[in-house]
C-alpha cells in the first residue's frame, strides 16, 4: 500500500468514526473547510489541554490569555502583514490549478533528496555489511550529479525568495523542468504575489473605511496586551504569555485535507527576554518544544528540524518541527526569534510606550521575544497519521486500531456487558455513573463483545471493561489493553486507579521536565 493510498484511507476512517467532516457537505462543502466531530472534537481538545497545561502549568513564568478575534487595522500595519503577508503563487495555464511557487520547488528538492537515499539503498544492499554510506554519498557519480542539480535549485530558490525576485523564482521552476501534477505540462504564468489576510466591514456602512481584518495570526493579541499582563501579573523578564485562538487564512492553494486549512486553530506562546539573550532562549525552546513532541512516542525519527532558508521580516532565526507525513516531512510547530519587531512597531504605531523597566540592570528596554506556534489542526492529523494502523492478527483476522496516546484519546474506557441481561446492564450503568465524573467513558451493548472491541480499537479506546457474570459473584471485570489486546481479570474498585495510570497526562509531562528547566 502506497503513502498515498494510506492516507485517502486515513481521510475515509476520519469520516466514518466522526473525527472530521467536510464543513456543509449537504452542500458539497467549502473548499479547505472541515468539522470536527463527537471524537475529532475531543481528541482537539485534549490536545489543547496537553499543551496549555505543558506551557502554563508547568513553567511559573508563563501565563495565559484569551485576545479577540477582530482587532484594530493599524495592528496589521505595525506587524507587517498588510503589505508583507503574501504567497508567490503560480498557474498552469492547461490545467487551470494554482500551486505556490516556493511548494513547487520544495517538492522537487525532496524528490531529489529521495534519489539520492534510493541509490544509497541500492548501494547498501549491494555491497552488504562492508557499505560506507559517507564514503559513498561522496564518491558516487551518480549521487553526485544529483547532488548538484539538487543544491543548485537550492540555492536559487533561496536567492529568489531572498530578492523577492518573482520572475527569477518563475524561472527555477521553468529550468528545473518541473510539471505540472495534474496536466503534466510545464505551461506556467508568472509569479504573482497574493495578500492571504481576510477582510470585512465593521459597522453599519460598507464604504471601506470601517474595513478591518480576521486575524491572520494569534500572536498579536499578545504583543499588544503586553503591558497589561506584565503590570497585573507583576511579571518579570523572561516570562512568557499562552494564547490558544482561531486565526485565518485564504490560502489559494489549500489541500491535504486538513494540514492547510482557511480557518485553523493556533497554539502560540510569545517569550519576553533581555534584548541580546534571545538566541540562548531560541535554542533553549526548540529543544523543549521537539521533548513535547517526542514524548508522545511516535518514535524520533520521525521528527526533524528544519532551519528557514529565508527568514521573515521579523525573525533573526527560526526554525520548523517537522513530522513524516504519509505525504512526507512537513512543519507542526515554528519556533522564532522575533526581535523586538513587533513590540517596537507597536510602540511606533500606537504612539504608546511598550518598554519593560529591568529591576536588575535598572534599565527600561523594548523586549526580544522567542515563539513557539503550533497549527492545533496540524497536531490532530499528525497524531491520526502516526496512529492509524491496519495490522494481521495471528488468527489470520485483521483490525483497524488508532495507536492514540492514551493521555489524548478521544475516549478512555469503554464499558461493555458481556450480554445485554441477567443484570449485567445494570451493574454496567452503575459503574457508568461513577467513571463518568472524571473520564470520557463509552457504554456499549450492541453486537458480540469481539464487534464492539473491534468499534472500540477503530476510535482508539485504550481500556474496555467487560462485565460477566462473574462480576455478579466477586466484583471483578476483564479490562482489555487496546494496543496489546491483553486481558486482564481485576477487582472492580481498582478500576478508577487503573484507568488513571494508564491515561494520565503527568506521565508526558515527565517526561518533558527531563530538559533544562526554561
Amino acid at each position: 500500500m502506497t503513502q498515498e493510498e494510506l492516507f485517502k484511507k486515513l481521510i475515509a476512517h476520519s469520516k466514518e468514526y466522526g473525527y472530521i467532516f467536510p464543513s456543509s457537505e449537504i452542500y458539497d462543502g467549502l473548499g479547505a473547510v472541515y468539522d470536527y466531530g463527537q471524537m475529532g472534537v475531543e481528541l482537539k481538545n485534549n490536545i489543547k489541554r496537553y499543551w496549555w497545561d505543558s506551557m502554563v502549568k508547568l513553567h511559573q513564568n508563563i501565563v495565559g490569555i484569551d485576545a479577540a478575534i477582530f482587532m484594530h487595522p493599524k495592528t496589521w500595519e505595525a506587524s507587517g502583514h498588510v503589505g508583507a503577508f503574501n504567497d508567490p503563487l503560480i498557474d498552469n495555464k492547461d490545467s487551470k490549478k494554482r500551486y505556490r511557487a516556493d511548494v513547487l520547488l520544495e517538492e522537487h528538492i525532496a524528490k531529489l533528496d529521495e534519489k539520492i537515499d534510493k541509490e544509497v539503498e541500492k548501494a547498501r544492499k549491494r555491497f552488504g555489511e562492508s557499505f560506507d554510506e559517507a564514503k559513498f554519498r561522496t564518491e558516487s557519480p551518480r549521487v553526485q550529479e544529483i547532488q548538484a542539480k539538487r543544491d543548485e535549485v537550492h540555492s536559487r530558490m533561496v536567492k529568489a525568495l531572498t530578492d523577492n525576485d518573482l520572475d527569477a523564482l518563475r524561472q527555477v521552476i521553468i529550468d528545473a523542468e518541473i510539471v505540472c501534477p495534474i496536466s503534466g505540462t510545464r505551461n506556467w504564468t508568472d509569479v504573482r504575489q497574493f495578500n492571504l489576510m481576510f477582510s470585512t466591514q465593521m459597522g453599519a456602512t460598507s464604504d471601506g473605511s470601517n474595513t478591518i481584518y480576521l486575524r491572520p495570526e494569534t500572536a498579536q493579541g499578545i504583543f499588544v496586551n503586553f503591558l497589561n499582563v506584565q503590570k497585573t501579573g507583576r511579571m518579570k523578564i523572561p516570562f512568557g504569555i499562552a494564547q490558544i485562538g482561531k486565526a485565518f487564512r485564504n490560502e489559494i492553494v489549500a489541500r491535504q485535507f486538513i494540514f492547510r486549512m482557511r480557518e485553523f486553530e493556533q497554539m502560540e506562546m510569545q517569550f519576553f527576554v533581555r534584548p541580546g539573550e534571545e538566541l540562548t532562549w531560541f535554542h533553549k525552546w526548540k529543544q523543549t518544544r521537539m521533548r513535547w513532541h517526542q514524548s508522545l512516542g511516535f518514535g524520533a525519527e520521525n521528527y526533524r528540524f528544519h532551519d528557514h532558508d529565508k527568514l521573515a521580516h521579523y525573525a533573526n532565526a527560526a526554525t520548523d518541527i517537522e513530522y513524516k507525513f504519509p505525504f512526507g516531512f512537513k512543519e507542526v510547530e515554528g519556533i522564532h526569534s522575533r526581535t523586538d519587531f513587533d513590540l517596537g512597531n507597536h510602540q511606533k504605531f500606537s504612539g504608546k510606550k511598550i518598554q519593560y523597566f529591568d529591576p536588575e540592570s535598572g534599565e527600561s528596554y523594548v523586549p526580544y521575544v522567542v515563539e513557539t506556534s503550533i497549527g492545533v489542526d496540524r497536531m490532530v492529523l499528525q497524531v491520526l497519521s502516526a496512529a492509524y494502523t491496519e495490522e494481521k492478527l495471528e488468527n489470520g483476522e485483521s483490525r483497524v486500531v488508532l495507536r492514540i496516546p492514551s493521555a489524548i484519546a478521544p475516549v478512555k474506557a469503554a464499558i461493555l456487558p458481556l450480554v445485554k441481561k441477567d443484570g449485567l446492564p445494570e451493574i454496567a450503568q452503575n459503574l457508568l455513573s461513577k467513571l463518568k465524573y472524571d473520564y470520557v467513558v463509552q457504554y456499549d451493548e450492541k453486537d458480540s463483545i469481539g464487534k464492539r472491541y473491534r468499534r472500540q480499537d477503530a476510535i482508539g479506546t485504550p481500556l474496555c471493561i467487560t462485565i460477566d457474570h462473574q462480576s455478579i459473584e466477586d466484583k471483578t471485570v476483564t479490562i482489555r489493553y487496546r494496543d496489546t489486546m491483553e486481558q486482564k481479570r481485576v477487582p472492580m474498585a481498582d478500576l478508577p486507579q487503573i484507568i488513571e495510570d494508564e491515561v494520565s497526562m503527568k506521565k508526558l509531562f515527565r517526561i518533558i521536565e527531563t530538559e533544562p528547566e526554561c
